[in-house]
């Protein structure tokens, strides 16, 4: 099979090259001229036979709606485009609308993995069509993980799907992380153990809690023991926040995401405006002492 793919980055740069070990001909386009096989979008459109079918692996937002729009104009009825990135579902449908206007599908679809995918495979969330999802299915099929497709592919229901089911994986994915953030500290805090990078990599086997993210937890220990060249800042990519907002439109409890999340948030802050309110509120109502602000602030110093 023939496949357009346009985003060679981290992921669309392993992605092609596992889709072409599988036997496919992949014709990316990237505005990294080193890695594309095209000059242009128009230049990979001209490449691939009808009826074609083109992967969109770029950022969330804008640049996937620009690149949708004008792969629009570039392709032609029967044709197909599928969304890999991360886009907010809400998106899929304004861009299914968009091509379906000119008799070009869509299908949107929560890529996980990682770096790590090109090894693995990776995990597959298809939101869309069932004609269009069997169409692209030796694309999905190269793609996702060896072993029963159930395991590693699903189609997830109407267009939107996808993205949606990715949003939520990514949430719980927060929460998953921060639980073992949250493990990890509480043992280097404590004085009875003496060997942190052994207890976590002693429940990556046959252990509840052990997981692919506790793995890779131990290699960065392993890596860099105590964590002493990387920042508290944590960035995040949006995922969770859409969690917690559909979670709030549909009066579902997660307070877990949520907790994961703030944590994030508060990961920014080198001295919290709402803690010093509150230090400042102790101190009004009840004479509490404060800690100074300045060079010693949460060094003990209380005036």
């Amino acid at each position: 099979m023939q496949l357009g793919l346009v985003g060679l980055g981290k992921m669309g740069f392993n992605m092609r090259e596992r889709v072409r070990a599988a036997g496919h001909e992949v014709v990316g386009y990237d505005r990294n001229a080193q890695v594309s096989d095209s000059s242009s979008l128009a230049d990979l459109v001209g490449k691939l036979a009808a009826p074609r079918v083109v992967w969109v692996m770029v950022p969330a937002g804008e640049p996937t709606r620009q690149t949708v729009a004008e792969l629009g104009d570039l392709l032609a009825e029967g044709d197909l485009v599928i969304d890999g990135g991360n886009s907010r579902y809400t998106d899929d449908k304004v861009n299914a609308d968009l091509l379906a206007a000119k008799g070009i599908g869509y299908l949107d679809v929560g890529v996980s993995g990682g770096v790590w995918g090109k090894e693995n495979g990776y995990g597959l969330m298809v939101g869309g069509d069932e004609a269009h999802v069997e169409r692209a299915l030796p694309i999905f099929d190269a793609l996702r993980p060896e072993g029963p497709r159930e395991e590693g592919f699903a189609h997830a229901g109407k267009v939107g799907a996808g993205h949606y089911a990715k949003m939520v994986h990514n949430g719980i994915e927060y929460g998953l992380m921060q639980a073992y953030a949250e493990g990890f500290e509480l043992l280097d805090a404590a004085d009875e153990v003496t060997d942190v990078p052994a207890v976590l990599k002693a429940w990556t086997r046959g252990t509840v809690v052990r997981s692919w993210l506790l793995d890779l937890l131990v290699k960065a220990l392993e890596e860099d023991p105590g964590l002493a060249e990387i920042s508290g800042y944590v960035e995040d990519s949006g995922e969770g926040r859409w969690t917690v907002e559909e979670a709030i439109n549909h009066s579902v409890p997660a307070p877990v995401i949520s907790a994961a999340l703030f944590a994030r948030f508060a990961s920014r802050q080198s001295d919290s405006p709402a803690m010093k309110a509150v230090a400042a509120l102790r101190n009004q109502f009840g004479g509490h002492a404060v800690h100074k602000a300045g060079p010693t602030s949460g060094s003990g110093d209380v005036s």
